[in-house]
C-alpha cells in the first residue's frame, strides 16, 4: 500500500488515501483522477518525517509534514517535531504545558 496526502491552497492536509501499490506509480495516477493536489506520505516516515494526518501542515520548502503548533512558544526542529522552549522535567512527576509562563505544570491530585 501507499498512501497519499490531499493539501489544499494551503499545504494543510485534507485527508490521507490509501494507494494500490500494485500499480507502478503506487496509485499516484489514482489520486490525481480524484483532482486536488497529492503528495505521497509514509506510515513509517520513511520519507516526509512524519505521516501526515488531517490538519497537518505540508511544507514544500522542507518536503516534509508535522503536526499544527501545539503553542505558540514552541518551535520546529530539524526532524519536524515541536519543541517548546524548556526541556520536559524528568524526575517521573508528570506535567502538562503551561502557555502562561511557558513552563512545565506538574499535575497534582488536589
Amino acid at each position: 500500500m501507499s498512501h497519499w496526502a490531499e493539501i489544499d491552497e494551503n499545504n494543510i492536509v485534507l485527508r490521507v488515501l490509501v494507494g494500490n501499490n500494485s500499480e507502478p506509480d503506487e496509485g499516484e495516477a489514482f489520486m490525481n483522477s480524484l483532482g486536488g493536489t497529492w503528495v505521497k506520505t509514509s506510515y513509517n516516515g520513511n520519507i516526509r518525517k512524519n505521516f501526515a494526518g488531517i490538519g497537518f501542515h505540508y511544507d514544500p520548502t522542507n518536503d516534509w509534514f508535522h503536526a499544527p503548533q501545539p503553542f505558540p512558544s514552541w518551535t520546529l526542529d530539524e526532524n519536524a517535531q515541536w519543541q517548546a522552549p524548556v526541556a520536559y522535567p524528568t524526575d517521573g512527576l508528570m506535567y502538562v504545558w503551561d502557555e502562561e509562563t511557558t513552563d512545565w505544570k506538574a499535575i497534582t491530585n488536589d
